[in-house]
């Protein structure tokens, strides 16, 4: 994260380097720590997340450079800066082709040793930058809104704001397509992480047998086809937030792994013998009864207790259809091709207004942009919605007069602007004069 400290890890048998070492690099910036030895320094590994080791090129406690490959294999993450001395330039070169960044002879130049770790640290947001963008790639990362005015949205709106700072696991659940993904997001801006990208992994698309080692990452030859040591989302999402979408399909046997993360901040690799300690911020969604899925056996009980301490749910479209206006009015407005106005006539609008959105607000977006492609002199007629809405629209009028569908419709846009007649025009597409017509015609007061 931003204006975050980053941790260092000195390893040096002799004391008064690592106490130079200490003095001259912390700062503002750095937090620096350090080993008389290597297995100090590998507790020290287990229990902190570090972006930087220094390390001498000979310790008491091991034997040639077993200690970098035990490094580079664990953490792979981490750079490694080689402390040498002035005959040991040969293992220095063959420290740098085993994954040492850099190293720096003995005695060394203070100032050259500060550039040398600021260019390693470097290395290692680019690296992770790099992760994260190759797992994130076709998602979008932009400022988000929950479209609405209705009085769930107010409610749903007022929640993502006090639980966006506080460090809970959030579990948001509604029906495909209510914008669980976009209560996420808007949680994690309003997060202490909202500078750093939020990871993000539907556990739907994760393959059963995989699925531990996505998450958690493995060691080289841990299972057959692990030709190498590999990070997973647990390490993407450090200092961040993890969104795990359809928590529902994840397998048992990973939710109780994934539990144990919850509780302790520390994950395992698939293969790996010592813990590691993170600090992510978890978020949860699912379409499911997690409560009826528990009984069936079908869910872990104490996860679901776990993740279900603060839940947000969202209501589907049908349920709260005085915000349909404004969410069309919001997609006419952002997949409007070089930002053209479109209107919509009141019929196509009434059409919208019967119809129960099975699909909610992924199907509205879906039918406002077919119906952007279908327009003509961007005016948007029911003849450019799909078959399945003018169905339910017919249905509905079975029973009515043309004239009083106009007049409830009317009627409902009023009452939903709470009688501002310019907005109501608007959003009818009428001129103001066209809507005082009407409402003379209907006797509204």
């Amino acid at each position: 994260m931003e204006n975050e400290k980053y941790s260092i890890l000195v390893i040096d048998d002799e004391e008064p380097i690592r106490r130079l070492l200490h003095k001259e690099l912390e700062s503002d910036t750095r937090n620096v720590l350090t080993a008389g030895d290597a297995a100090e320094a590998m507790t020290m590994i287990r229990n902190h997340w570090f972006d930087v080791i220094i390390m001498d090129l000979r310790l008491p406690d091991v034997h040639d450079l077993d200690l970098l490959i035990e490094i580079k294999d664990s953490v792979p993450h981490i750079e490694v800066v080689m402390i040498t001395g002035h005959g040991d330039i040969d293992s220095a070169v063959k420290a740098m082709k085993l994954g040492a960044c850099d190293f720096i002879r003995k005695p060394f130049n203070l100032e050259q040793l500060d550039l040398v770790v600021e260019k390693a640290h470097q290395r290692v947001l680019l690296s992770r930058e790099n992760r994260i963008l190759r797992h994130n790639s076709g998602l979008e990362q932009e400022q988000v809104q929950f479209i609405g005015n209705s009085r769930v949205v107010g409610e749903i709106k007022f929640l993502i704001n006090k639980v966006g700072p506080a460090r809970i696991p959030v579990l948001i659940t509604g029906d495909s397509g209510v914008g669980k993904d976009v209560v996420a997001r808007l949680i994690h801006q309003r997060s202490a992480c909202a500078a750093s990208p939020m990871i993000i992994k539907n556990c739907a698309s994760l393959q059963k047998e995989l699925s531990r080692s996505e998450l958690f990452g493995h060691m080289k030859g841990s299972f057959t086809g692990a030709s190498e040591s590999r990070e997973g989302l647990m390490s993407f999402a450090h200092d961040s937030t993890l969104f795990l979408d359809e928590i529902g399909e994840l397998p048992l046997e990973v939710q109780a792994s994934l539990l144990r993360v919850l509780e302790t901040q520390t994950f395992r690799r698939v293969g790996e013998k010592e813990e590691r300690k993170v600090n992510i911020r978890f978020l949860f969604a699912t379409n499911r009864n997690l409560a009826e899925e528990v009984e069936h056996g079908r869910f872990n009980e104490a996860f679901f207790h776990r993740i279900n301490a603060f839940t947000i749910r969202i209501p589907a479209l049908r349920e709260r259809k005085e915000d349909l206006p404004l969410l069309v009015n919001y997609f006419l407005t952002r997949l409007s091709p070089d930002h053209t106005a479109f209107r919509i006539v009141d019929r196509a609008m009434d059409c919208i207004f019967r119809y129960a959105w099975p699909g909610n607000v992924r199907e509205l977006r879906n039918v406002i942009e077919r119906s952007i492609i279908l327009a003509e002199n961007n005016i948007i007629t029911e003849r450019c919605l799909p078959r399945e809405l003018l169905s339910a629209s017919e249905e509905g009028h079975a029973a009515l007069t043309l004239e009083s569908v106009e007049k409830n419709h009317i009627l409902k846009i009023l009452n939903f602007y709470d009688g501002n007649r310019q907005k109501t025009a608007e959003t009818l597409g009428v001129s103001r004069k066209t809507l005082y017509r009407k409402l003379a015609q209907y006797a509204f007061e």
